[in-house]
């Protein structure tokens, strides 16, 4: 797993390593059970705090995607399939939001956004 952080980015560095590790999870590049690296040693590999490091590692486990094992490390959580669910279907709904905001001022209609998404997944969907 490749962790990216971009003093260049206006989010915060620790929703940065937030939204990197919760991606790899849910894209399965992490599975369940998988030790992610010490805090101490990831905050030392990105050149950043520690307290930064650990306010990610306790969102991701508040969240419910990763538990601490007391003097053994933090592991990728089982997955809730109906949180996972929950999660993508708000990232959905957020880029939904995102396109009715580009999409209001030009005053594309319903149905040409609709035409829009057909024709992209028919794009994706040819071989």
């Amino acid at each position: 797993m490749d962790l990216i952080i971009s003093n260049a980015n206006p989010q915060p560095i620790y929703e940065q390593l937030y939204s990197q590790i919760r991606s790899a999870i849910l894209s399965g590049e992490l599975r369940e059970g998988d030790l992610l690296p010490s805090i101490r040693s990831l905050a030392k590999d990105l050149r950043i705090s520690v307290i930064t490091t650990k306010r990610a590692y306790e969102e991701l486990e508040r969240d419910g995607y990763l538990y601490t094992v007391a003097g053994k490390g933090c592991y990728v959580a089982p997955k809730d399939t109906e949180l996972v669910r929950e999660q993508h279907l708000r990232e959905i709904e957020s880029h939904m939001r995102q396109i009715h905001g580009l999409a209001t001022p030009l005053g594309l209609t319903e149905a040409e956004l609709l035409d829009m998404y057909h024709a992209v997944t028919e794009e994706e969907s040819t071989p």
